[in-house]
């Protein structure tokens, strides 16, 4: 009964163990803190410079309605901080332990790698959604201090309460993690083909850019649909009344479908992997 309660328990303990590796190094806090800086900048620069300006859209609304800061700050770290973060976190997950030895441990270890791979990937999805929740709660207290707060209004034109309005914004933060899995699964099956963390993150970030390149050519909008940050402005349809919920759905499967086929991919790799690589 010992050995297999022990056994049980031991994926449990592997998952902490992750959970510490992600939210323990100083990396990590100071990528959540870079984040965490880019409402504080926003609202600042609005704040003194005496309000919107000519800006469109949410940031336009950040000097009438503080709740609008949070909105803003997720968007406008959605297309390069936010997936510099994540890029940097999956592309460590296995090359990192490879280049300080530890990866024959791990190997060996009663969790088997398997269960390895998921707590790793777990780990690195609640490393998305603590990034895009420390921008959220940011901008939260960064729009609350620095401007007014009230009613919501809406791009369908509605007025909603503050309350529900913070009810899409955390939403909004909710979807924007799940937009950037298919980056970490990416990011993960770079980083099991090699033992150099610095190599993993470039490959995974380059792929990024690529991916970018290819969504700016008007000429091959045939395959934008299929590719990853093609839906990742869809939380917008959070912010109507109704909510769109098409775009949502269909962004939330193409991450779930770059997730698939690139964890896969990493699992493919490990388990075939060589216990002295």
């Amino acid at each position: 009964m010992g050995p297999r309660l022990r056994t049980k328990r031991y994926p449990l303990a592997l998952f902490r163990s992750e959970l510490h590796l992600v939210f323990g190094r100083a990396r990590s806090w100071a990528l959540l803190g870079v984040l965490a800086a880019v409402p504080i900048l926003i609202g600042s620069a609005i704040r003194f410079a005496g309000g919107g300006g000519d800006a469109e859209g949410f940031l336009g609304q950040v000097a009438g309605n503080g709740f609008f800061l949070i909105v803003a700050s997720l968007a406008l770290s959605l297309p390069f901080f936010l997936p510099t973060a994540v890029t940097v976190m999956s592309g460590e997950s296995l090359a990192g332990e490879a280049s300080l030895g530890t990866f024959r441990n791990l190997l060996t270890a009663p969790a088997g790698r398997s269960r390895l791979l998921a707590a790793k990937m777990v780990s690195l999805a609640l490393f998305c959604l603590a990034a895009t929740m420390t921008i959220w709660i940011s901008g939260l207290i960064v729009g609350f201090v620095l401007f007014p707060v009230g009613d919501v209004l809406l791009l369908s034109g509605t007025t909603v309460s503050l309350g529900d309005g913070l009810l899409r914004a955390l939403g909004i933060a909710v979807l924007i993690a799940a937009s950037l899995l298919g980056l970490a699964g990416i990011g993960l099956f770079v980083s099991s083909l090699t033992s150099t963390p610095l190599a993993a993150m470039a490959a995974t970030f380059g792929t990024f850019v690529v991916l970018g390149i290819l969504s700016a050519i008007p000429q091959i909008d045939v395959i934008h649909p299929w590719l990853l940050m093609y839906g990742w402005l869809s939380f917008a349809d959070l912010m109507r009344d109704p909510p769109y919920w098409d775009a949502i759905g269909r962004n939330l499967l193409l991450q779930a479908g770059y997730l698939a086929v690139f964890y896969a991919a990493a699992w493919a790799r490990i388990t075939s992997r060589d216990i002295n690589g």
